[in-house]
């Protein structure tokens, strides 16, 4: 029996090979708990071009592999942007698995990276309505369910190191990220009484595929003679001497999702091997 056997987690944008939402589900559905591997599932617009989205055929195979590890896995579409979706979700993880006890905000767009002087209405947009309105919408829907149900939960977002620290050309990641941090503080309050408790989890840079387009990215917009040299120079102001991993993160959100997390809550917990200590 693992720690979470019984319980059931949503983890919105776990639809991509190597992404942080999959190595969420993937831990999350080790220590025993159902799992509802969600995503946008195809292209919608020009800010979610399927090379930066969890594709459906993608979101099925996920979910094939983790139910070998035993617990129950459904997969359910969902535009974060849109509220009616996010309460479609999660209405189908209570009515698919007979419960909703985590909901992690995982679904964000961190690949519209601009000059501030370059970046559009539409750019700006397209980020915050992700990265922050759908992780309100998120913990909203979530939250109606739970405090409906009366046994408590838990909400989870992935924020990012960019939450407590600026970044060049990330002007709207860095300010829907820096949000979580407001939205936790006060969703807390109001959820607390209700046992349900809300954290951010910040990581710093984690090569998922995501990460290796901002990789390529940001290497050019240093100066650095190669991908390779922009990431030992990364390596080199870590105290860890490392990157992120994705199961560094997933690994925290586990812990926050415990009992032994029960009295956490209104936090935004860093991962970042101690790059980022405030």
């Amino acid at each position: 029996m693992g720690t979470l056997s019984g319980k059931t987690a949503v983890i919105t944008g776990s639809g991509r090979r190597k992404g942080l939402g999959e190595a969420i589900a993937r831990r999350l559905a080790s220590d025993g708990a159902n799992i509802v591997i969600s995503d946008i599932g195809q292209a919608r617009d020009a800010a979610t071009g399927e090379a930066h989205i969890g594709t459906t055929d993608e979101m099925e195979s996920i979910a094939a592999e983790l139910r070998g590890l035993g617990g129950q896995v459904s997969t359910c579409v969902c535009d974060v942007r849109r509220l009616e979706e996010v309460r479609a979700l999660a209405r189908h993880a209570a009515d698919t698995h007979g419960s909703l006890d985590i909901w992690v905000n995982n679904a964000g767009i961190g690949y519209i990276m601009k000059p501030l002087l370059e970046v559009t209405e539409e750019d700006w947009r397209a980020v915050i309505d992700v990265n922050l309105t759908g992780a309100f919408f998120g913990l909203k829907a979530a939250a109606e369910i739970m405090v409906a149900r009366g046994k408590g939960g838990r909400i989870v977002n992935i924020a990012s190191q960019a939450a407590k620290s600026g970044f060049p050309h990330a002007q709207a990641y860095t300010s829907s990220k820096h949000g979580l941090v407001g939205l936790v503080r006060s969703a807390a309050v109001e959820l607390g009484p209700h046992g349900i408790t809300v954290n951010n989890v910040c990581p710093n840079h984690v090569t998922t595929g995501l990460g290796a387009w901002q990789n390529e990215y940001f290497s050019k917009v240093v100066g650095a003679a190669s991908v390779e040299d922009y990431l030992a120079s990364m390596a080199a102001r870590i105290p860890m001497r490392r990157p992120g991993l994705p199961e560094d993160t997933a690994n925290a959100v586990a812990w926050l999702c415990t009992d032994d997390a029960a009295y956490i809550t209104a936090e935004s917990m860093n991962v970042s091997g101690g790059e980022e200590p405030h």
